[in-house]
């Protein structure tokens, strides 16, 4: 696959076409019928073999440690996690949108799956198990300046209401 030319459905897409089918859970221990590539968005620099593992700084709560390591199957939630990565710090820098392999099991991300829609229709996953960076994405396209600080209006909205909860 030509990670620099990488494209998945969209988010948009990917709820519509869930609109009928069934979602299958992935757990720890059901994992196997979900199939990459898998993307993983951030603001930290990476290299091809570079293990990222939990127990890091969270990208997007100052002084909160992250026991996951977070990736999508689709591209678009990956590149979401690096534009609010970089945001976060307003230093207006590029994130990184890496293609990761894990190396354990791993579960649906409980922070989307049936929150909004049925099942997991950004699938996106999380693991407590080393993901390894194969590739890095390059070219791909981030959001209008306008879409993205809607998203962050919306969340500094929810961090004001004590309703950012992240379950890690």
């Amino acid at each position: 696959m030509d990670h620099e030319q990488a494209r998945t459905p969209s988010i948009a897409e990917s709820i519509a076409a869930a609109g009928s089918a069934n979602h299958i859970p992935t757990t720890y221990e059901q994992c196997d019928h979900v199939v990459g590539p898998f993307f993983h968005g951030t603001k930290t620099s990476f290299t091809v073999g570079d293990r990222l593992v939990p127990g890091h700084p969270s990208n997007y709560h100052d002084g909160r440690i992250a026991n996951h390591v977070y990736f999508a199957v689709l591209l678009e939630p990956a590149v979401w996690a690096a534009e609010l990565a970089t945001a976060s710090e307003g230093q207006g820098r590029r994130g990184h949108v890496y293609v990761v392999e894990p190396t354990g099991p791993f579960e649906d991300d409980p922070n989307v799956t049936d929150k909004k829609f049925p099942g997991n229709v950004t699938r996106s996953f999380r693991t407590r198990h080393p993901m390894i960076v194969v590739d890095e994405v390059h070219g791909w396209e981030g959001h209008a300046p306008d879409v993205l600080q809607g998203m962050l209006d919306n969340l500094a909205r929810l961090r004001e209401q004590g309703l950012d909860v992240i379950e890690d």
